[in-house]
């Protein structure tokens, strides 16, 4: 893996991985999972697409990785256990699009990447920040992807134990993190490649293959055969070695944005 670059984007902590000749290039801005690989420096570990010609910047979602309660993930497990969509996976995808503007402000700051528009890359509920940025912003996008992504909230409430008692308020919290609704204005903005694993949860897989479905031409497919959800071993906070299936979807990104990618300002 490049050299990582650790740091702060206005208050949100980064793993950057610089390309070959650390010099000026496209930008590439990543949100991890909640399941291993759960920190920006995991994540990093396990999806470098090292070999691009781009800064790949990991941003740390919220109380992961450096902005632990304590270094633990404790006050996380409080929280889904409280409420795990109002109080754990809606206000997560919120804050860590809410600080996105002033992350990728401050990030063009610090690094070489000039303003032209970023790739985005998203696991699990990270994937929702992506497909929320692509959805609902106006930042510049030059292509998307998500790896088991939380496609549909409402699916991955469901893998919580118990029913969820949803209320006027909860269910226009999940309507409004139903991403394959929003696939018209995903389209407009980018080509996205969704990459499903083929032993993802059954609900996540089949709304991977919803969302591409309703994108159409403006997206692709990735399955892969042997991965299950998380991509890396637990605990997952610290980098760890490159699992098989990891390196099969870390081939698939870097050829994907290779693709896509610009020219650097």
């Amino acid at each position: 893996m490049d050299s990582p670059i650790t740091g702060t984007a206005a208050g949100v902590p980064f793993t950057a991985l610089p390309p070959a000749d650390n010099g000026a290039a496209p930008l590439i801005v990543t949100w991890h999972m909640l399941d291993a690989p759960r920190s920006d420096a995991a994540f990093a570990a396990a999806l470098p697409m090292n070999g691009l010609p781009a800064w790949r910047v990991h941003l740390g979602m919220p109380m992961c990785g450096a902005r632990m309660v304590d270094g633990r993930t404790d006050a996380i497990v409080e929280l889904f256990q409280r409420d795990p969509l109002m109080s754990f996976l809606a206000p997560f995808v919120q804050q860590a699009t809410e600080e996105f503007p002033a992350a990728l402000a401050s990030l063009r700051a610090q690094l070489p990447v000039g303003d032209g528009p970023i790739g985005v890359l998203g696991g699990s509920l990270g994937g929702a920040v992506a497909l929320r940025v692509l959805a609902e912003t106006g930042t510049p996008v030059f292509a998307g992807a998500v790896v088991n992504a939380a496609v549909r909230m409402r699916s991955v409430v469901d893998l919580f134990p118990g029913d969820y008692p949803y209320d006027a308020d909860s269910e226009k919290v999940a309507d409004s993190l139903d991403f394959v609704t929003k696939a018209p204005a995903i389209a407009d903005r980018a080509p996205l490649l969704v990459i499903s694993g083929e032993s993802d949860h059954p609900a996540l897989r089949a709304d991977a293959l919803h969302l591409v479905d309703a994108l159409g031409e403006r997206s692709e497919l990735l399955s892969i055969p042997g991965l299950a959800h998380p991509l890396a071993d637990e605990p997952g906070i610290e980098p760890a070695p490159q699992l098989p299936p990891a390196r099969t979807v870390d081939a698939g990104l870097t050829a994907w944005f290779r693709r896509h990618l610009p020219s650097a300002d």
